[in-house]
């Protein structure tokens, strides 16, 4: 795979009719990464997940499965995403829960991630739909203290009778890195995403910090698209790649992962995304990197 660092222009793209074709698909899907500029000014101050290798301390961590939704914060009066767009839910939904800000996530369920997304996004709610969904709420972002402190107060007032859909994040205590291997494997073998870890004697932070891990079965990690590359042979007239920046400016291209659907229509330019990938290179570049979604929460 090739790959380049730095900040400089975006890579070319070959000057064919089908790269003129590609460019007037990015151009059509611009707004829907304009929107998500514009919005991410009133982004909410999420506190953001590191990532957990073999020898890390396990000393006063909680952890609880990581769910494969949409993250949601409730700043009290309505539910927004993680780039700070509404999210357009029942008045049902949201009216039980109270007006203490609540972080979490919206899931419907090992497996369902498109659903999860597309109940969200949605500007005109179904009741069928959301009552397929969860508010998953594992932290209290307001709330002063550690996060123990925090988790204590979240199991007074979760969950509200009759408002099954409100959910507290089941925790638990972190023991061994061995224990925890046993509960990933099995997470994942019944469909789970993976774990999260949280570190007791953590204040609520809103930035990336080693208080707040992921544990997973394979590296994972966000870049921002920046071009196309032109598809050849079975992908001519599409997209064949995409040319990515990671937030510390590292380019690289992304060419495996996506479907015939994702092809045709790719992510708009300056879009996130998620990748998986298997360790890094000398330079610090993803190694098997394979394209996993668009980031749908801003």
């Amino acid at each position: 795979m090739q790959a380049r660092a730095g900040t400089a222009a975006s890579p070319p793209i070959a000057g064919s009719r089908r790269a003129l074709i590609l460019g007037g698909l990015a151009a059509a899907l611009l707004p829907l990464g304009a929107l998500r500029t514009a919005a991410a000014a009133a982004a909410p101050p999420l506190m953001l997940a590191g990532v957990y290798r073999r020898g890390m301390p396990l000393d006063d961590y909680w952890v609880s499965e990581k769910y494969d939704g949409v993250r949601a914060y409730w700043d009290g009066r309505q539910l927004r995403t993680r780039g700070g767009e509404t999210i357009v839910a029942p008045a049902w939904f949201t009216a039980p829960l109270p007006a203490t800000p609540m972080d979490g996530e919206l899931w419907a369920g090992r497996g369902r991630f498109e659903l999860s997304v597309s109940t969200v996004r949605s500007q005109t709610p179904t009741d069928a739909a959301w009552r397929e969904m969860r508010f998953m709420v594992f932290d209290l972002p307001a709330q002063p203290g550690d996060f123990t402190a925090r988790l204590a107060v979240l199991r007074r007032l979760l969950p509200i009778t009759g408002a099954t859909w409100i959910v507290p994040v089941p925790q638990q205590r972190a023991t061994t890195h061995e224990a925890l291997q046993a509960l990933l494997d099995k997470t994942v073998k019944m469909g789970g995403e993976g774990l999260i870890l949280h570190r007791g004697a953590s204040p609520y932070r809103a930035e990336r910090t080693v208080d707040l891990l992921k544990v997973k079965p394979f590296d994972d990690a966000e870049a921002r698209v920046v071009s196309y590359v032109e598809g050849r042979g079975r992908h001519a007239g599409r997209m064949g790649a995409l040319w990515v920046e990671t937030p510390t400016g590292q380019r690289f291209k992304l060419g495996t992962g996506f479907s015939d659907a994702e092809r045709n229509r790719p992510p708009p330019i300056g879009s996130w995304v998620t990748y998986r990938y298997q360790g890094t290179t000398a330079k610090g570049l993803p190694r098997f990197a394979s394209f996993m979604r668009v980031r749908e929460d801003g």
